[in-house]
């Protein structure tokens, strides 16, 4: 364990074997961090927060900040960063709220460049990319290996689906699909996330049967409702063609992005 002499670690901090703490870095009350975690210097990490192992801290970031939320009265709330991040410089991360899970929690493997957001109560999977000065509202949900493009801003309660990809400058109003491609101001769909499914090892024929079921749901004739229960049964042997409908179903006071009509 190095911790630098002018850095300031609570007392009620627990600090595993390998951690480093840079000069005047600050961790607070009830802050766990895992082995070989290492906090540059200039960071704050304000107190009731979890960060998991391997995990880098650069300079000038704000962890486990209080809630940006009006009823907020300082009630116990958490966050939970998971192993092996990157979070760059000038980067947030709030706690949750007592009014709904109270806690805020990323997974592994994360990148988030510099000046990333992280809204409170939002769940943010694995292997997700944050580009500079992506944003989440409070109450997002961001599934497992999802690209937000930098300057983006995912609208409070607004999901994006594990997968997609998000452009730059998009304010994310409607819920991006699982694997879905999506930009613009306001996001439209503008397909699926082909460079991602590629990397995922998805070959020739799997790509162009996932692109007829998204030409089926989205852009063949009739009802959108008829069309989700067509797609269900036509390509019931394709988790991600049913992972997307469920997606879509879940939550129906959330309106979808969909492509330009």
């Amino acid at each position: 364990m190095t911790i630098h002499p002018t850095a300031q670690v609570d007392a009620g901090a627990e600090l595993a074997d390998g951690v480093e703490v840079g000069a005047w870095s600050i961790v607070g009350p009830r802050v766990k961090l895992a082995e070989g975690v290492r906090v540059a210097s200039h960071v704050v990490i304000q107190q009731d927060t979890t960060v998991g192992a391997g995990t880098t801290i650069h300079p000038f970031c704000v962890m486990g900040g209080d809630p940006q939320h009006g009823g907020y009265k300082g009630e116990p709330v958490a966050l939970e960063i998971g192993a092996n991040c990157t979070i760059r410089e000038h980067s947030t991360f709030n706690r949750g709220t007592p009014g709904d899970r109270k806690l805020t929690s990323i997974g592994d493997g994360c990148l988030f460049m510099t000046g990333a957001h992280v809204g409170h109560d939002a769940v943010v999977g694995s292997h997700v990319t944050f580009a500079n000065n992506a944003t989440l509202g409070g109450h997002t949900r961001v599934g497992d290996r999802v690209f937000l493009g930098g300057l983006c801003a995912v609208h409070q309660f607004g999901r994006v689906g594990q997968g997609a990809i998000v452009g730059g400058l998009s304010a994310v109003t409607r819920d991006v699909i699982p694997y879905g491609s999506a930009w613009g101001n306001h996001v439209r769909l503008h397909g699926l996330n082909l460079i991602g499914l590629k990397r995922k090892g998805y070959g020739k024929v799997e790509v162009r049967r996932l692109l007829a079921a998204y030409r089926d749901i989205f852009e063949a004739p009739g009802l959108f409702s008829e069309r989700l229960h067509a797609a269900e049964a036509a390509y019931a042997d394709l988790p991600e063609i049913q992972e997307i409908i469920a997606f879509i179903r879940e939550d129906t006071r959330r309106p979808v992005a969909l492509p330009d009509e």
